[in-house]
């Protein structure tokens, strides 16, 4: 996953900190569920821009014929000419620069960079809207949103340290990147299936994971700057594990337009 580099658990423990400082634990509990709640505010946002921009994408680059859907002039400059490079491959300059230059840009650029991303997301992602029907879309979407809840709540609720299972994880998603590339060759529906099942299944550990690692990068001392970095960059590993989820889960359940 990326958006983590410049912060460690080991800095963050809250116990060590409660023993330096003498801060009372319901002091830290209670900035811990303010830290906790602005990440996921951040990530609700990051998502609720993402599928509008996808879905005005969507709507700007198609007519309906009554015999058929068909694509825009702005439709087939963003999902045929050259130009769709470009739409595929600016989310990811943007999450690149905002996560290796995490530890050098100011609060609010990186909060900007956080909701450009979003947006571009989204319009890269308009085109979903031609493949799957709108229900069927709706559907995943609150199954994901369910299955993510209920992830995240275990692993900020587990006593169990869930490092060695994360690093896990990581190596299985570099397995199943190296997977899809391979099948861009390949176009086996059977390969593409087995890396749909193992992405639910990769992305739903990592999000117990990275929500435990989250409330770990908690430190009541932080300036108002680094806790707002901390939590943009939490942010952003949640809001990569939603969108995976339910992207590999639309492959698996999503029923496609007649």
């Amino acid at each position: 996953m990326t958006g983590k580099e410049g912060f460690t658990m080991a800095d963050y423990d809250n116990r060590a900190l409660r023993a330096r400082t003498g801060v009372a634990a319901g002091a830290i509990d209670a900035g811990l569920r303010a830290y906790m709640l602005r990440v996921y505010n951040y990530m609700f946002i990051g998502l609720v821009l993402t599928g509008v921009a996808a879905y005005a994408t969507y709507a700007a680059s198609v007519v309906d014929t009554g015999h058929g859907l068909m694509l825009t002039d702005l439709g087939r400059m963003l999902f045929v000419s050259p130009l769709k490079f470009v739409v595929i491959f600016a989310p990811l300059a943007v999450v690149l620069m905002l996560s290796f230059g995490i530890n050098r840009i100011g609060a609010p650029t990186a909060q900007i960079m956080f909701w450009v991303y979003s947006g571009l997301v989204g319009i890269s992602l308009g085109s979903i809207f031609l493949v799957y029907a709108g229900t069927s879309i709706a559907q995943v979407f609150f199954i994901t949103a369910a299955a993510f809840g209920g992830l995240s709540l275990w692993g900020y609720t587990t006593k169990s340290d869930l490092t060695g299972f994360g690093s896990f994880l990581i190596m299985g998603l570099v397995g199943i990147i190296i997977a899809m590339v391979v099948n861009m060759f390949l176009h086996s529906s059977t390969m593409a299936w087995v890396v749909s099942v193992l992405g639910v299944g990769i992305f739903a550990g990592l999000t117990a994971y990275d929500t435990q690692k989250i409330k770990e990068m908690y430190y009541a001392g932080d300036d108002g700057a680094l806790a707002a970095k901390k939590s943009i960059m939490g942010a952003l590993a949640l809001y990569l594990d939603f969108l995976n989820i339910f992207l590999f889960l639309l492959q698996l359940m999503g029923a496609q337009r007649r």
